[in-house]
């Protein structure tokens, strides 16, 4: 892939409140982050809290390519979702 190549950094928040990505998780249950595959087509990371586990979705067989952005994304979907499991 071209060192050189961007991916947009949105993130789309869904679940029980209208909480902000920067605010607090509430009820929130599915946090979306953009990403890309190994040929620069757009593509979604999903995290879930089910039953008080954290899920991981990935594009159905893909590679997800992640911007250090994204990566920044994910890793607060991912501690957000795992604080929320533990309730």
């Amino acid at each position: 892939m071209d060192s050189s190549s961007t991916y947009s950094t949105s993130i789309v928040e869904t679940g029980d409140t209208d909480s902000t990505w920067r605010g607090t998780t509430g009820q929130r249950r599915t946090w979306q982050i953009s990403c890309g595959d190994v040929v620069d087509r757009d593509r979604q990371l999903t995290v879930k809290v089910v039953q008080g586990q954290v899920v991981l979705v990935g594009p159905p067989g893909e590679t997800a390519v992640l911007s250090y952005d994204q990566l920044v994304q994910l890793r607060a979907a991912l501690r957000e979702a795992a604080d929320q499991a533990e309730r």
